[in-house]
């Protein structure tokens, strides 16, 4: 009955990537380049009892790959971090504060959807992947 909607799904995965892309890029741009973030982000993380460098992984996985999901180029490996930051957030930061409210999981879980909706579905249109033959996306 809505086949015909089909049609319409790199656009969708086009908006996605370029929402998702640009949260990201916002998020990791206030951890790395305030002069002292990058360094206190990391000892943040380090206080979770995990390695302290993942601080550094994370801010730049947020940073780059939202820059590389906003161009469209290495989708599949900018989401799947991408969907490994936001699964390490819910799981270790936001998850003991509840669904809703201040510092709740939401935001991070739908991050983490629309990253896993980028990796199973492609690039999308307008991609850097789908020019040069990386991803199944469409021009």
């Amino acid at each position: 009955m809505f086949t015909w909607l089909d049609r319409f799904q790199p656009l969708g995965v086009l908006i996605a990537r370029i929402v998702l892309g640009t949260i990201m890029l916002v998020h990791g741009w206030h951890k790395i380049f305030p002069r002292g973030s990058l360094y206190s982000f990391a000892q943040t993380v380090g206080h979770l009892s995990l390695p302290y460098w993942l601080g550094y992984v994370a801010a730049f996985t947020e940073f780059f790959g939202g820059a590389l999901l906003i161009l469209g180029l290495l989708v599949p490996i900018a989401a799947l971090g991408v969907t490994i930051d936001m699964a390490v957030a819910v799981l270790r930061v936001h998850l003991h504060h509840g669904l809703l409210g201040p510092q709740g999981f939401e935001f991070p879980l739908s991050l983490f959807a629309l990253a896993l909706l980028i990796l199973f579905s492609g690039s999308g249109y307008l991609a850097v992947d789908s020019y040069i033959g990386i991803s199944r996306g469409r021009r």
